[in-house]
Protein backbone atom coordinates (compact mmCIF):
# COMPACT_ATOMS: atom_id res chain seq x y z
CA UNK A 1 0.00 0.00 0.00
CA UNK A 2 2.73 2.43 0.70
CA UNK A 3 4.37 1.64 -2.88
CA UNK A 4 0.86 2.73 -4.44
CA UNK A 5 0.26 5.56 -2.10
CA UNK A 6 3.83 7.14 -3.30
CA UNK A 7 3.52 6.21 -6.68
CA UNK A 8 0.21 8.43 -6.54
CA UNK A 9 1.61 11.30 -5.07
CA UNK A 10 4.77 11.61 -8.10
CA UNK A 11 1.94 11.16 -10.31
CA UNK A 12 -0.18 14.07 -9.27
CA UNK A 13 2.85 16.14 -8.29
CA UNK A 14 3.96 15.26 -12.28
CA UNK A 15 -0.19 16.60 -13.37
CA UNK A 16 0.75 19.87 -10.96
CA UNK A 17 -2.05 19.02 -9.09
CA UNK A 18 -1.80 21.66 -6.16
CA UNK A 19 0.44 19.74 -3.54
CA UNK A 20 -2.32 19.53 -0.98
CA UNK A 21 -4.99 18.10 -3.28
CA UNK A 22 -2.05 15.67 -4.27
CA UNK A 23 -1.91 14.26 -0.60
CA UNK A 24 -5.29 13.93 -0.01
CA UNK A 25 -5.86 11.72 -3.34
CA UNK A 26 -3.14 10.05 -2.97
CA UNK A 27 -3.70 8.47 0.66
CA UNK A 28 -7.47 7.99 -0.36
CA UNK A 29 -6.76 4.32 -1.62
CA UNK A 30 -5.56 3.93 2.10
CA UNK A 31 -8.66 4.72 3.41
CA UNK A 32 -10.96 3.68 1.40
CA UNK A 33 -9.82 -0.04 0.11
CA UNK A 34 -7.28 -0.75 3.17
CA UNK A 35 -8.36 -3.12 5.94
CA UNK A 36 -7.12 -1.70 8.93
CA UNK A 37 -8.81 1.23 9.32
CA UNK A 38 -11.96 3.14 8.31
CA UNK A 39 -12.32 6.38 5.74
CA UNK A 40 -13.42 8.37 9.02
CA UNK A 41 -9.88 8.01 10.75
CA UNK A 42 -8.74 10.14 8.11
CA UNK A 43 -10.87 13.33 8.86
CA UNK A 44 -10.12 11.97 12.95
CA UNK A 45 -6.52 12.49 11.70
CA UNK A 46 -7.24 16.10 9.96
CA UNK A 47 -8.84 17.54 13.03
CA UNK A 48 -6.32 16.17 15.25
CA UNK A 49 -3.21 17.79 14.17
CA UNK A 50 -5.48 21.35 13.78
CA UNK A 51 -5.46 21.00 18.01
CA UNK A 52 -1.95 21.55 18.77
CA UNK A 53 -0.50 23.92 21.13
CA UNK A 54 2.61 24.44 19.27
CA UNK A 55 1.02 24.96 16.00
CA UNK A 56 -0.84 28.12 17.06
CA UNK A 57 2.90 29.81 17.00
CA UNK A 58 2.51 29.53 12.98
CA UNK A 59 -1.11 31.82 12.82
CA UNK A 60 0.59 34.38 15.05
CA UNK A 61 4.01 34.86 12.99
CA UNK A 62 2.26 34.90 9.89
CA UNK A 63 -0.20 37.83 10.94
CA UNK A 64 2.59 39.34 13.06
CA UNK A 65 5.09 39.10 9.55
CA UNK A 66 2.47 40.91 7.69
CA UNK A 67 1.54 43.38 10.28
CA UNK A 68 5.29 44.20 10.29
CA UNK A 69 5.29 44.98 7.08
CA UNK A 70 2.46 47.96 6.96
CA UNK A 71 4.04 49.58 10.00
CA UNK A 72 6.84 50.75 8.16
CA UNK A 73 9.56 48.70 9.64
CA UNK A 74 10.48 47.36 5.98
CA UNK A 75 11.44 50.47 4.37
CA UNK A 76 13.59 51.62 7.09
CA UNK A 77 15.12 48.15 7.30
CA UNK A 78 16.00 48.65 3.45
CA UNK A 79 17.22 52.55 3.68
CA UNK A 80 19.51 50.79 6.98
CA UNK A 81 20.64 47.80 4.73
CA UNK A 82 21.23 50.42 1.94
CA UNK A 83 23.63 52.79 4.11
CA UNK A 84 25.52 49.09 5.55
CA UNK A 85 26.16 47.63 2.17
CA UNK A 86 25.36 50.04 -0.56
CA UNK A 87 29.28 51.08 -1.27
CA UNK A 88 29.98 47.06 -2.08
CA UNK A 89 30.39 46.12 -5.51
CA UNK A 90 26.93 44.81 -6.59
CA UNK A 91 25.65 47.30 -4.01
CA UNK A 92 22.13 46.99 -4.72
CA UNK A 93 22.26 43.08 -4.41
CA UNK A 94 24.04 43.48 -1.15
CA UNK A 95 21.40 45.63 -0.12
CA UNK A 96 18.82 42.39 -0.88
CA UNK A 97 21.17 39.88 1.17
CA UNK A 98 21.39 42.02 4.33
CA UNK A 99 17.72 43.38 3.80
CA UNK A 100 17.03 39.42 4.24
CA UNK A 101 19.00 38.95 6.49
CA UNK A 102 17.23 41.77 8.77
CA UNK A 103 13.74 40.99 7.91
CA UNK A 104 14.32 37.25 9.21
CA UNK A 105 13.17 38.89 12.86
CA UNK A 106 10.26 40.28 11.31
CA UNK A 107 8.87 37.76 8.04
CA UNK A 108 9.79 34.15 9.06
CA UNK A 109 8.69 33.10 5.21
CA UNK A 110 11.10 32.79 2.64
CA UNK A 111 8.66 33.17 -0.21
CA UNK A 112 7.04 36.46 1.22
CA UNK A 113 10.46 37.92 1.72
CA UNK A 114 11.67 36.89 -1.77
CA UNK A 115 8.16 38.43 -3.40
CA UNK A 116 8.50 41.05 -1.65
CA UNK A 117 11.88 41.78 -2.56
CA UNK A 118 11.14 41.08 -6.38
CA UNK A 119 9.15 44.05 -6.25
CA UNK A 120 11.01 46.48 -4.38
CA UNK A 121 14.68 46.17 -5.24
CA UNK A 122 14.45 43.70 -8.52
CA UNK A 123 13.25 46.70 -11.44
CA UNK A 124 16.06 49.31 -9.24
CA UNK A 125 18.23 46.29 -9.77
CA UNK A 126 17.87 45.68 -13.67
CA UNK A 127 17.65 49.60 -14.10
CA UNK A 128 20.99 49.56 -13.05
CA UNK A 129 22.48 47.05 -15.40
CA UNK A 130 22.50 44.04 -13.13
CA UNK A 131 21.28 41.01 -15.45
CA UNK A 132 17.96 39.76 -14.47
CA UNK A 133 19.07 36.02 -13.75
CA UNK A 134 21.94 37.83 -11.18
CA UNK A 135 19.26 40.15 -9.24
CA UNK A 136 16.51 37.37 -9.38
CA UNK A 137 19.14 34.90 -8.07
CA UNK A 138 20.77 37.56 -5.00
CA UNK A 139 17.00 37.91 -4.40
CA UNK A 140 16.15 34.42 -4.36
CA UNK A 141 18.83 32.82 -2.77
CA UNK A 142 19.44 35.63 0.35
CA UNK A 143 15.57 34.84 0.91
CA UNK A 144 16.60 31.29 2.13
CA UNK A 145 18.35 33.40 5.29
CA UNK A 146 14.55 35.37 6.16
CA UNK A 147 13.55 31.17 6.85
CA UNK A 148 16.30 30.40 9.06
CA UNK A 149 16.63 33.64 11.68
CA UNK A 150 13.94 33.59 14.20
CA UNK A 151 11.02 33.70 14.02
CA UNK A 152 10.92 30.98 11.67
CA UNK A 153 7.98 29.08 10.50
CA UNK A 154 9.61 26.40 8.89
CA UNK A 155 12.02 25.79 12.30
CA UNK A 156 8.32 25.80 14.48
CA UNK A 157 6.66 23.21 12.45
CA UNK A 158 9.67 20.93 12.17
CA UNK A 159 9.41 21.19 16.18
CA UNK A 160 5.64 20.62 16.16
CA UNK A 161 5.76 17.43 13.94
CA UNK A 162 8.92 16.01 15.09
CA UNK A 163 8.54 17.27 18.51
CA UNK A 164 11.90 18.64 18.96
CA UNK A 165 12.07 22.32 21.30
CA UNK A 166 11.28 24.88 19.23
CA UNK A 167 13.03 27.09 21.15
CA UNK A 168 16.16 25.49 20.80
CA UNK A 169 15.48 25.44 17.07
CA UNK A 170 15.09 29.22 17.21
CA UNK A 171 17.72 30.25 18.74
CA UNK A 172 19.85 27.55 16.94
CA UNK A 173 19.24 28.89 13.45
CA UNK A 174 20.75 32.94 14.20
CA UNK A 175 24.04 31.78 13.42
CA UNK A 176 23.98 29.49 11.02
CA UNK A 177 21.74 33.16 9.48
CA UNK A 178 24.55 34.73 10.21
CA UNK A 179 26.91 32.73 8.38
CA UNK A 180 24.67 32.24 5.54
CA UNK A 181 24.50 35.79 5.35
CA UNK A 182 28.16 35.94 4.86
CA UNK A 183 28.52 33.24 2.25
CA UNK A 184 25.73 34.59 -0.01
CA UNK A 185 27.54 37.83 0.19
CA UNK A 186 30.77 36.86 -1.13
CA UNK A 187 29.29 35.29 -3.68
CA UNK A 188 27.31 38.00 -4.79
CA UNK A 189 30.60 40.31 -4.49
CA UNK A 190 32.72 37.85 -6.94
CA UNK A 191 29.86 38.02 -9.54
CA UNK A 192 29.81 41.40 -9.24
CA UNK A 193 33.37 41.76 -9.45
CA UNK A 194 33.50 39.77 -12.64
CA UNK A 195 30.76 41.37 -14.27
CA UNK A 196 31.79 44.75 -13.22
CA UNK A 197 28.84 46.00 -11.56
CA UNK A 198 29.45 49.30 -9.86
CA UNK A 199 28.62 49.83 -6.16
CA UNK A 200 25.23 51.76 -4.81
CA UNK A 201 26.73 54.50 -3.13
CA UNK A 202 29.92 56.01 -4.72
CA UNK A 203 31.47 56.31 -1.35
CA UNK A 204 30.87 54.83 2.14
CA UNK A 205 28.67 56.11 4.97
CA UNK A 206 29.73 57.85 8.07
CA UNK A 207 29.33 56.65 11.22
CA UNK A 208 26.47 59.31 11.96
CA UNK A 209 24.70 57.90 8.99
CA UNK A 210 24.80 54.66 9.83
CA UNK A 211 23.58 55.30 13.61
CA UNK A 212 21.00 57.61 12.59
CA UNK A 213 19.53 55.09 9.95
CA UNK A 214 20.08 52.17 12.52
CA UNK A 215 17.90 54.61 15.05
CA UNK A 216 14.93 54.93 13.00
CA UNK A 217 15.07 50.55 12.73
CA UNK A 218 15.65 50.19 16.81
CA UNK A 219 12.45 48.49 17.03
CA UNK A 220 12.49 46.27 14.19
CA UNK A 221 16.33 45.07 14.91
CA UNK A 222 15.44 44.94 18.41
CA UNK A 223 12.51 42.17 18.05
CA UNK A 224 14.93 39.08 17.61
CA UNK A 225 17.06 40.60 20.76
CA UNK A 226 13.83 40.69 22.82
CA UNK A 227 12.46 37.33 21.81
CA UNK A 228 15.54 35.39 22.34
CA UNK A 229 15.91 37.18 25.55
CA UNK A 230 12.50 35.68 26.35
CA UNK A 231 13.53 32.55 25.91
CA UNK A 232 16.08 33.16 27.49
CA UNK A 233 14.24 33.70 30.75
CA UNK A 234 11.74 31.75 30.33
CA UNK A 235 9.21 34.49 29.83
CA UNK A 236 7.46 32.79 27.35
CA UNK A 237 7.44 29.66 24.96
CA UNK A 238 7.57 29.63 21.42
CA UNK A 239 3.58 29.34 21.15
CA UNK A 240 3.25 32.46 23.67
CA UNK A 241 5.77 34.47 21.67
CA UNK A 242 3.92 34.38 18.12
CA UNK A 243 0.98 35.59 19.90
CA UNK A 244 3.39 38.12 21.34
CA UNK A 245 4.82 38.99 17.58
CA UNK A 246 1.18 40.42 16.59
CA UNK A 247 1.29 42.81 20.06
CA UNK A 248 4.68 43.96 19.41
CA UNK A 249 3.56 45.22 15.77
CA UNK A 250 0.23 46.50 16.55
CA UNK A 251 2.37 48.68 19.11
CA UNK A 252 5.13 49.49 16.36
CA UNK A 253 2.57 50.64 13.83
CA UNK A 254 -0.04 52.11 16.36
CA UNK A 255 2.36 53.96 18.80
CA UNK A 256 5.80 54.56 17.77
CA UNK A 257 5.59 54.80 13.31
CA UNK A 258 2.22 55.59 13.41
CA UNK A 259 1.76 54.59 10.09
CA UNK A 260 -1.09 51.38 10.35
CA UNK A 261 -4.12 52.52 9.20
CA UNK A 262 -7.35 50.81 9.12
CA UNK A 263 -6.97 49.58 5.91
CA UNK A 264 -3.19 48.40 6.09
CA UNK A 265 -4.56 46.54 9.43
CA UNK A 266 -7.42 44.86 7.05
CA UNK A 267 -5.01 44.12 4.04
CA UNK A 268 -2.55 42.40 6.74
CA UNK A 269 -5.58 40.08 7.84
CA UNK A 270 -6.62 39.59 4.52
CA UNK A 271 -2.77 38.61 3.49
CA UNK A 272 -2.52 36.40 6.82
CA UNK A 273 -5.94 34.66 6.07
CA UNK A 274 -4.89 33.83 3.05
CA UNK A 275 -1.37 32.72 3.75
CA UNK A 276 -2.48 30.37 7.08
CA UNK A 277 -4.93 28.66 4.52
CA UNK A 278 -2.49 27.50 2.38
CA UNK A 279 -0.45 26.75 4.95
CA UNK A 280 -2.95 24.31 7.03
CA UNK A 281 -4.48 23.08 3.99
CA UNK A 282 -1.30 21.57 3.87
CA UNK A 283 -0.57 20.08 7.21
CA UNK A 284 -4.11 18.70 7.64
CA UNK A 285 -3.77 16.94 4.36
CA UNK A 286 -0.33 15.83 5.28
CA UNK A 287 -1.58 14.35 8.62
CA UNK A 288 -3.71 12.07 6.81
CA UNK A 289 -0.94 11.09 4.39
CA UNK A 290 1.17 10.50 7.44
CA UNK A 291 -1.06 8.09 9.07
CA UNK A 292 -0.73 6.22 6.50
CA UNK A 293 2.80 5.92 6.58
CA UNK A 294 3.02 5.47 10.02
CA UNK A 295 0.69 2.28 9.98
CA UNK A 296 2.68 1.02 7.03
CA UNK A 297 5.81 1.39 9.23
CA UNK A 298 7.66 3.86 7.11
CA UNK A 299 9.98 5.30 9.80
CA UNK A 300 10.61 2.19 10.70
CA UNK A 301 12.02 0.85 6.98
CA UNK A 302 14.11 4.05 6.75
CA UNK A 303 15.66 3.36 10.41
CA UNK A 304 16.47 0.16 8.86
CA UNK A 305 17.97 0.95 5.92
CA UNK A 306 19.74 3.89 7.56
CA UNK A 307 21.14 1.45 10.29
CA UNK A 308 23.53 -0.52 7.93
CA UNK A 309 25.69 2.33 7.66
CA UNK A 310 28.33 2.40 10.37
CA UNK A 311 29.65 6.19 10.10
CA UNK A 312 27.26 8.68 11.55
CA UNK A 313 28.32 10.98 9.30
CA UNK A 314 27.45 9.00 6.28
CA UNK A 315 24.05 8.29 7.19
CA UNK A 316 23.50 12.33 8.32
CA UNK A 317 25.28 13.30 4.48
CA UNK A 318 22.76 10.31 2.83
CA UNK A 319 19.86 11.94 4.51
CA UNK A 320 20.47 15.13 3.39
CA UNK A 321 21.19 13.93 -0.15
CA UNK A 322 17.05 12.63 0.42
CA UNK A 323 16.04 15.96 1.19
CA UNK A 324 18.26 17.84 -1.54
CA UNK A 325 16.62 15.78 -4.15
CA UNK A 326 13.08 15.65 -2.25
CA UNK A 327 13.52 19.85 -2.09
CA UNK A 328 13.80 20.04 -5.86
CA UNK A 329 10.81 18.21 -6.51
CA UNK A 330 8.27 19.27 -3.78
CA UNK A 331 7.57 22.06 -1.46
CA UNK A 332 9.11 22.62 1.65
CA UNK A 333 6.14 22.66 4.28
CA UNK A 334 5.75 19.39 3.16
CA UNK A 335 9.16 18.04 2.98
CA UNK A 336 9.08 19.21 6.50
CA UNK A 337 5.75 17.34 7.26
CA UNK A 338 6.38 14.16 5.54
CA UNK A 339 9.91 13.45 5.19
CA UNK A 340 11.47 14.44 8.49
CA UNK A 341 9.01 12.55 10.76
CA UNK A 342 10.73 9.01 8.33
CA UNK A 343 14.34 10.38 8.63
CA UNK A 344 15.13 11.88 11.62
CA UNK A 345 14.90 8.70 13.98
CA UNK A 346 17.73 7.33 12.38
CA UNK A 347 19.87 10.26 12.86
CA UNK A 348 18.71 10.83 16.27
CA UNK A 349 20.32 6.69 16.54
CA UNK A 350 23.19 7.54 15.30
CA UNK A 351 23.94 10.25 18.17
CA UNK A 352 22.98 12.91 16.41
CA UNK A 353 21.23 16.33 18.34
CA UNK A 354 17.76 16.67 17.30
CA UNK A 355 18.67 20.47 17.27
CA UNK A 356 21.58 20.86 15.19
CA UNK A 357 20.43 18.39 12.44
CA UNK A 358 16.99 19.90 12.80
CA UNK A 359 18.29 23.41 11.97
CA UNK A 360 20.23 22.14 9.05
CA UNK A 361 17.44 19.97 7.05
CA UNK A 362 14.88 23.08 7.29
CA UNK A 363 17.43 25.14 6.06
CA UNK A 364 18.06 22.39 3.35
CA UNK A 365 14.79 22.12 2.78
CA UNK A 366 14.05 26.05 2.19
CA UNK A 367 17.19 25.92 -0.09
CA UNK A 368 15.46 23.79 -2.47
CA UNK A 369 12.78 26.08 -3.02
CA UNK A 370 15.36 27.71 -5.78
CA UNK A 371 16.08 24.61 -7.65
CA UNK A 372 14.30 23.12 -10.59
CA UNK A 373 12.11 21.88 -11.62
CA UNK A 374 9.61 22.83 -8.94
CA UNK A 375 11.30 25.46 -6.82
CA UNK A 376 8.47 27.65 -5.35
CA UNK A 377 10.73 30.59 -4.53
CA UNK A 378 12.24 30.58 -7.73
CA UNK A 379 9.02 30.76 -9.63
CA UNK A 380 7.95 33.30 -7.44
CA UNK A 381 10.91 35.21 -8.44
CA UNK A 382 11.62 34.89 -11.47
CA UNK A 383 7.65 35.36 -12.50
CA UNK A 384 7.97 38.79 -10.77
CA UNK A 385 10.99 39.92 -12.45
CA UNK A 386 9.99 38.07 -15.85
CA UNK A 387 13.34 36.05 -15.50
CA UNK A 388 14.05 33.31 -17.90
CA UNK A 389 14.14 29.66 -15.94
CA UNK A 390 17.18 28.91 -18.02
CA UNK A 391 18.98 32.67 -16.95
CA UNK A 392 18.33 31.89 -13.66
CA UNK A 393 19.36 28.07 -13.51
CA UNK A 394 22.87 29.38 -15.18
CA UNK A 395 23.25 32.19 -12.72
CA UNK A 396 22.78 30.04 -9.77
CA UNK A 397 26.10 27.48 -10.00
CA UNK A 398 27.97 29.52 -8.04
CA UNK A 399 25.38 30.03 -5.50
CA UNK A 400 24.17 26.52 -5.12
CA UNK A 401 27.95 25.38 -5.07
CA UNK A 402 28.67 28.04 -1.96
CA UNK A 403 25.67 26.53 -0.40
CA UNK A 404 26.79 23.34 -0.41
CA UNK A 405 30.08 23.89 1.33
CA UNK A 406 27.93 25.83 3.94
CA UNK A 407 25.99 22.80 4.63
CA UNK A 408 28.94 20.72 4.94
CA UNK A 409 30.29 23.31 7.77
CA UNK A 410 26.90 22.79 9.48
CA UNK A 411 27.15 19.59 9.37
CA UNK A 412 30.82 18.93 10.16
CA UNK A 413 30.97 21.45 12.90
CA UNK A 414 27.67 21.07 14.97
CA UNK A 415 28.41 23.59 17.56
CA UNK A 416 27.65 26.43 14.81
CA UNK A 417 23.89 25.55 15.87
CA UNK A 418 23.71 23.99 19.24
CA UNK A 419 26.64 26.47 20.82
CA UNK A 420 23.47 29.41 20.81
CA UNK A 421 20.93 27.12 22.17
CA UNK A 422 23.26 25.75 24.80
CA UNK A 423 24.24 28.96 26.10
CA UNK A 424 20.67 30.44 26.50
CA UNK A 425 18.88 27.66 27.65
Amino acid sequence: MLTLVGLLFALFLAMNMPVAFALALASAPAYMFGDYMPASVAIERMYAVTQSYPLLAVPFFILGGNLMNTSGITERLLRFARLLTGWMAGGLAQVAVVLSMLMGGICGSAVADAAMEARLLGPAMIKRGYSKGFAACSIAFSSVITATIPPSIGLVLFGFVNEVSVGGLLIGGVIPGILMTVVIMSVVAYIARREGYAPELTERPTLSEVLKAGKECFWALMFPVFLLAGFRFGAFTATEAGAIVVVYALFVGLAVHREMTWPAFCEAVRHSVHDLGMVMLIIVMAAALGHVIILEQGPQAFSDMLAGFDSPYMTLFLVLAILFVAGMIMEATVNVLLLTPLLLPALIAQGFDPVHVGVVIVILITFGGNTPPVGVIMYTVCGIMKCSFEEFVRVSLPFIWAMIGFFALLSLWPATVTWLPSVLM
